[in-house]
Parts: C-alpha cells; structure tokens; sequence
C-alpha cells in the first residue's frame, strides 16, 4: 500500500516550465535549501531500500563475497555489483537490517578474496592483471568469466565500494582495520599508467593477446570516476593531464541553453555512478566553473531533461509520461525487428538506452526504474512521484521481493521467440524478469544520499577521493574545508 503522505522537503509544483526542461525557480531554490540536510520520503522508499539491500545480502556469496551480475539467473559475478554490495552493508547496518558484526565477516571475506585472487597476463586462470579484474567472474571460482574484458570502470566500481568500507569501518577492532588496510593496499596495486598506453587518455579495458580496447574514457559519461581514481593513486596515479584528455570532448557534449544547459550523456548511469560515491555539490573544476554549475546540478538538469523526454516522446511509445519515465542501461525484451503501424521498429536485449537527440541515444520504448529513482538525490521533486507511480501502475508485475525489476517495454507486445528473459503480455508488453546488480546500486545508493548523505559523508573523507579532485583542479565547497 503507497504512503501518500506528503513529501516534506520538496513541492510537486505544477509549473510552465515543466515542458520546455526550465526548473521552475520555486524547485530550484527548493533543491539548494534540502541540499544539506536529510529529506523524509515517503513510506514506499523504506520498503524499497530494504529490500533492494536485500538482493546484495541474499544474492552474494559469503565464502568469497562475489555477487551476481544477475537474479535470479546468475550465470556469473559481477565485480562493479560487488562494489555496490560492498557499499550497500553499511546501509543494512544503519538501518538495523544486519549488525556491524555480519556486515564486518561479509565484508572482510570479500577483500581477502580479491587481495589474494591470482593475476596474470593469461586468457584464463586469473581474476585480473596489472591490480586490475575481468568484468565477469566465476561465482565460485572467482576466476576470469569467457572472454570478457579487463575493466578499468567496472575496477573502479569494485575500488571505490573498498574505499568505502575503508571509512566506514573504522572501529579498534582487528577485522575492521584489516579491512581498511586490505581495502587500500587492492587500490594500491591498480596501474593506472599502463592502461594509459603512453597516452593522456585510459583505455576502457584490455584483452589478453588481444591488447587493449581503442575507445577511451574522454568525454562526459561514467569515466569521470575511472579517470578521479587514476589521479588520486597513492602508487601509479596518472599526471594532471588526464584530467584536461577527459574534458576535451566536451564541445560535442553541451546540449540545451540557458536553464537547461548541460554536459549531456543519454543514458542516466552516466550522470549517477561516479555521483552514488563522490559529492560533487559545491566543487568545480575548470570546466564546471566556466559554466557556472557544479556537476550535481548538471545531473539535476539531464534528470530533468529525462523526464521531458518522456513528456514529449518523439518517438510515440506506449506509456511514456511525465511521471512513468527513465532510460538507462538495462535489459530489454529481445534484438528483433518489428513492423508497428506501418514503420520498421529495431528492438534490443541487453543495450545502453536513452534520449536520441543526446550523445549514446538510442530509445526502443523501455524503460528501466534504476533510470529516475537513481536519481533521486539529484531532483526527489520528480523523482518521488515517478517511483510512486511506478508502484502503483506496474507494481503487480514489476515489483517483487527485491524491490524493482530491471525493466519493462509497455509498446513491446508480441510473444514470438526469441526474447530476452522476461514476460509479454499482449496489452501490458513486456517485463524483465531479472533483477540486475548494476542497477539495484544506483537505486540504494540514491535512496541514502537523499535520507542522510551516508555515502557521500563518508566518502569525502577518503584520501584518493580528496587527492583526485584537487589534482584534477576541483575547488570550493567541502574541499576547501
């Protein structure tokens, strides 16, 4: 049953500017005067955040602490969930869900493992190579999973989920100073120089005997993290020059003008990874200053754009609308080609998902819920009633034990093999099945940013943290404290 009580730190303000993308002044002020301090949702988002924290606890290993990429098809671990789930057991501690104690045995098993899983520059019988992990791994073996990559973002993912434990584990007690010691001497090893290839720019990962992949984390998207950990190593950081090879490309990333202007990248994981650990409220850097934003409010502005996306739905799909919204990175129902009313329609399984008009566009009618409620600390005004109408008109099929499915396609209506995991109802469409770590990350971390600055507290402590920035030119705010 929805709470319906009244959300106190915001106004669902029905204003002109809606439309066009303009926040109205009113919501923009509202944002500055919460920014600070803990907002009271309503009662649907403590369920949610259990049970999304749930997923991570139930889901994982306790022998080696691995967790599914997956649920409840986990063909393989994860190591960007895992840094989620690393993240997610302080949570579970806060809110009286575990004790310090079984957070403190998960964590630690999951720290040996990887300070002792082996690295080498083969195809198989090794977890990573150079300090760094293969995206996937065995879930029991903890070994490399197929042939995929090793990753520099999905590394960082599971670094700064160590990072995080690091700071909130900081009792005299011996478990947790092993953690912390364990946490930085893995973030330690990573060799952020070598996947550089002498040049300014980090690679997005490498293959063995294959070499390493040519697009590189320049631009704005998810590699701002990637590229922060590189320049905050206490053992193999990267020169300052990394930072000015990531914000070279921004010419072709600004879309918009005056109030909705902003560094756009169309899928929503892009503006809320690297936010979930690091507060960027109040620090700039040359670019942000230049601007005269910071990059939290450049994420409240590309929710916002989102959300009038879906308002104006350019592309006409069914169920679209100014509070049932969010594309992101999530499975779909399948890599099909349909004829819908007379026009060729290309659907995808798993794909990178957001507006057309913005850089990585691609839009096949689905939506994923981690899209607007990740983002929730960014702008709680539209994000609090698109949760609540998620739950309210696709809560029977989508909301289950761990909270929301991945995600669901209303326009994709023919049962005909072959489909991605899933479900299709002829006047519903289709439904994931699955649950995906990746995006159950986002949506715990949203949820204890936005109730008390948990992560982003803890996390300005962090010495790498406070390094990167301020070698990649951030200034003002809490750094400057």
């Amino acid at each position: 049953m929805i709470d319906r009580r009244t959300f106190a730190a915001t106004s669902f303000l029905a204003v002109g500017g809606l439309a066009s993308g303009v926040a109205a002044p009113a919501v923009a002020r509202d944002r500055r005067r919460h920014a600070g301090r803990a907002l009271k949702l309503p009662a649907l988002f403590d369920d949610l955040e259990q049970r999304t924290f749930r997923w991570f606890w139930d889901t994982g290993n306790p022998a080696n602490g691995l967790v599914p990429d997956a649920w409840p098809n986990p063909e393989f671990c994860s190591i960007a969930a895992v840094g989620f789930a690393l993240t997610a057991y302080p949570i579970g501690v806060e809110r009286g869900w575990i004790t310090r104690a079984a957070a403190r045995e998960r964590t630690l098993a999951t720290l040996r493992f990887f300070d002792q899983a082996p690295q080498g520059d083969g195809a198989s019988g090794v977890a990573g190579f150079r300090g760094f992990f293969y995206h996937f791994l065995h879930m029991d073996s903890g070994l490399r999973f197929g042939d995929v990559e090793l990753s520099s973002v999905d590394s960082t993912m599971l670094f700064l989920g160590m990072l995080f434990a690091a700071e909130y584990y900081d009792q005299d007690h011996p478990d947790e100073r092993e953690i912390g010691r364990l946490a930085r001497a893995i973030y330690a090893r990573a060799d952020w120089d070598w996947f550089r290839r002498s040049q300014a720019v980090l690679s997005m990962g490498w293959h063995p005997g294959v070499g390493f992949i040519t697009r590189n984390w320049d631009g704005y998207n998810e590699g701002m993290m990637v590229n922060l950990l590189a320049l905050g190593s206490p053992t193999h950081a990267v020169g300052p020059d990394a930072w000015a090879a990531w914000c070279a490309p921004y010419a072709k990333c600004w879309r918009g003008s005056g109030a909705t202007r902003r560094l756009a990248f169309a899928p929503m994981f892009g503006h809320q990874y690297s936010q979930m650990w690091i507060d960027f409220r109040g620090i700039r850097d040359a670019a942000m200053r230049e601007a005269g934003m910071d990059y939290f409010e450049n994420s409240r502005r590309a929710t916002w754009a989102q959300r009038n996306y879906a308002i104006r739905n350019p592309m006409g799909w069914a169920g679209y609308s100014r509070d049932i919204w969010g594309l992101t990175a999530s499975a779909g129902p399948a890599d099909v080609q349909y004829d819908v009313n007379g026009h060729i329609t290309n659907y995808r399984s798993y794909s990178a998902r957001g507006p057309v008009d913005e850089p990585d566009g691609f839009d096949d009618g689905t939506i994923a819920p981690t899209a607007a409620i990740g983002s929730l600390a960014f702008a709680p005004e539209i994000v609090v009633p698109a949760t609540l109408a998620l739950h309210k008109q696709q809560g029977d099929r989508l909301y289950g034990r761990y909270g929301f499915y991945d995600a669901f396609n209303p326009s994709f209506r023919k049962p005909e093999k072959p489909l991605q995991r899933g479900s299709v109802d002829p006047v519903r469409g289709w439904v994931s099945e699955n649950y995906l770590g990746i995006d159950q990350g986002p949506i715990l971390g949203a949820i204890a940013n936005t109730r008390d600055g948990l992560i982003w507290r803890l996390m300005r402590r962090s010495a790498p943290i406070r390094l990167g920035l301020e070698r990649a030119g951030f200034t003002g705010g809490w750094l400057a404290a």
